[in-house]
């Protein structure tokens, strides 16, 4: 995994708990997994396709006459 280990891990996860709290990171844990959902489910919908008329203005349809 990137050639990380366990004590590089547990480095990180410390540095992570001093930055941000252990009160917080349930939070951030949740909008990390929250956006994560929503980026997925964006990627798997349809693009949608815009199939209203375009409306033709009467100077265009004169000058094409």
């Amino acid at each position: 995994m990137f050639g990380l280990g366990l004590p590089e891990l547990v480095i990180i996860l410390v540095i992570v708990i001093v930055l941000f709290g252990a009160k917080r990171l349930p939070e951030i844990a949740g909008g990390i997994g929250k956006s994560i959902k929503n980026f997925k489910k964006e990627m798997n919908t349809p693009e949608e396709i815009d199939v209203t008329p375009k409306q033709a203005d009467d100077k265009t349809e004169i000058d094409k006459k």
